[in-house]
């Protein structure tokens, strides 16, 4: 399974990324992927491999790369309650400084990237993204209506009530799954985010994981839960089949 690591020129600079794929020879559906908060590193490189895998061409970008090439900050080979708190704690500034603006912008240069590959297919495209990569992922599909046909977010924070997720919501138009940690949302939370959902007529599925924690599909922290990550892949691949079976 090729993986590629690539530059993507964006208003701002250029972000570090890489790209998996297939070897074998034709197009494939385009999948923007969205790391969590700890960014690229060997499992999100698993995870894209896995998803290449399927049939799909999967980019992974740097979406700090104003701050420097990943790995941003260094981080342990496993990260537990310690070292989660240490690097958050690094991290916030990064979070706080990019702007809804600045991801607006940034989705538009990846997509743009992705869509201009020699083996990424020329249609609509898919986005997928983690924690904070969740939130990402919707943005940037609704920003780009016409270009991304499914939008997945797996422990994000999309939760929060309010006139901007109200906003978001509304512009949606791709067929969007969310997936919740447990301790991410009540159900009465959940419930309240639904019926922002179909209030906006958005085509969904919104569901908390049981017995989930925040981050529990990443392998390299104390939050992995390996029955949410399976339920996250059940998830994810057909709604993906669903929306690129016709390219």
């Amino acid at each position: 399974m090729p993986v590629t690591m690539l530059q993507i020129p964006t208003p701002d600079g250029s972000a570090d990324a890489f790209a998996a794929f297939p070897d074998h020879g034709e197009r494939h559906p385009g999948v923007l992927m969205y790391a969590d908060a700890f960014g690229i590193r060997p499992v999100l490189r698993g995870m894209a491999r896995e998803l290449a895998g399927h049939g799909y061409y999967v980019l992974v970008p740097n979406v700090f790369y104003r701050h420097g090439p990943s790995p941003v900050i260094e981080l342990p080979e496993y990260i537990d309650e310690e070292a989660r708190t240490t690097s958050v704690a690094q991290l916030m500034p990064l979070i706080e400084a990019h702007t809804t603006e600045r991801v607006l912008r940034d989705a538009d240069a990846y997509l743009r990237f992705l869509t201009t590959r020699p083996e990424a297919g020329a249609g609509p495209v898919a986005v997928t993204g983690y924690c904070i990569g969740g939130l990402l992922a919707l943005r940037t599909a609704a920003a780009h209506p016409g270009r991304v046909a499914a939008v997945a977010g797996f422990h994000g924070p999309v939760g929060a009530d309010g006139p901007d997720r109200d906003r978001l919501l509304s512009g949606l138009t791709a067929r969007v799954h969310l997936g919740h940690a447990e301790t991410d949302l009540t159900s009465e939370t959940l419930g309240e985010l639904n019926q922002a959902l179909d209030a906006a007529g958005v085509d969904y599925t919104s569901e908390i994981y049981p017995g989930t924690v925040h981050g529990f599909t990443m392998s390299d922290t104390d939050a992995f839960d390996p029955a949410g990550l399976q339920l996250h892949w059940d998830r994810l691949l057909p709604l993906l089949e669903r929306t690129t079976a016709d390219r």
